[in-house]
């Protein structure tokens, strides 16, 4: 059985307080997006996992996928598996990749396995691994808050726009990110920006982590304006980077522009 667990890119990311527990409050939307992971599970006598594509650095027993069916096999009975992923979203890059992978894995198995478990219960699990994994296993559009684990749907639909995602040879710390950043309440909630017209995004969205990083890395700022240049209606860093999307409202061809980064371009649904 195969599954294809995609990317999502935040639209605005606001920090607007700083926690006892040390954590941040955040407030963002995340938007599933078509560049996808493959994720296979066959039965087999004996457990293994392989990993081919993007390499991705760490022992396959911490992978997030691996995570994943740990916790079910703690309730569950789940046979041995071969399990294979196919790797091609980039990690480190603020897209959520891995968590993706552990949410797609926990419905894969769910559904492989006839566990009958619901919506809640794999969302429930879910949120062992991540704050944003439980975001995956409805991946659809939602006001996050919290510390990005607390979801409410938002009606939004990006669909006949184009997305052109870049991922540079940088890596971004995410402690760090956070540590460069001042809380502070935001004047518009981003629930209110995502339903203005795509044409003022540009002019009310924001992305909190930019500033810092992008003082630090400024190569991931050049990209930035370099989308705009070329004829993005809103442009992003996601998360806490690395990456950077631009979404355009005609198909783009920007691979030459930027040659040496990860590039991604296609429709979104």
């Amino acid at each position: 059985m195969i599954c294809f667990p995609n990317a999502k890119i935040n639209l605005g990311l606001n920090i607007v307080g700083k926690r006892p527990d040390g954590y941040h409050d955040i407030e963002t939307v995340f938007y599933p997006v078509p560049l996808k992971d493959a994720l296979e599970i066959v039965a087999a006598d004996n457990q293994s996992f392989t990993q081919t594509g993007i390499c991705v650095e760490g022992l396959p027993e911490n992978n997030l996928v691996m995570k994943a069916l740990r916790l079910l096999k703690e309730s569950h009975p789940i046979p041995f598996l071969d399990i294979h992923l196919l790797k091609a979203i980039p990690f480190g890059a603020g897209l959520g990749g891995g968590s993706a992978d552990a949410a797609f894995m926990l419905k894969l198995l769910n559904d492989f396995c006839e566990l009958g478990l619901s919506t809640e219960q794999l969302e429930e699990i879910a949120i062992k691994i991540g704050a944003d994994c439980p975001f995956f296993i409805q991946n659809k559009p939602v006001f996050a808050s919290g510390i990005g684990n607390v979801f409410t749907p938002v009606e939004l639909s990006l669909k006949g726009y184009y997305l052109c995602l870049i991922k540079p040879d940088v890596s971004v710390s995410t402690a760090e990110a956070y540590s460069l950043v001042k809380p502070q309440k935001t004047s518009i909630s981003l629930q209110k920006i995502v339903q203005k017209p795509l044409s003022e995004w540009k002019q009310y969205m924001t992305n909190d982590f930019e500033k810092s990083v992008f003082a630090r890395h400024p190569l991931i700022g050049e990209i930035k304006e370099k989308l705009y240049q070329s004829g993005a209606i809103y442009a992003s860093m996601s998360g806490s980077g690395s990456s950077v999307f631009g979404l355009f409202p005609e198909q783009t061809d920007l691979k030459d522009h930027f040659s040496d980064c990860f590039v991604w371009e296609g429709s979104l649904l």
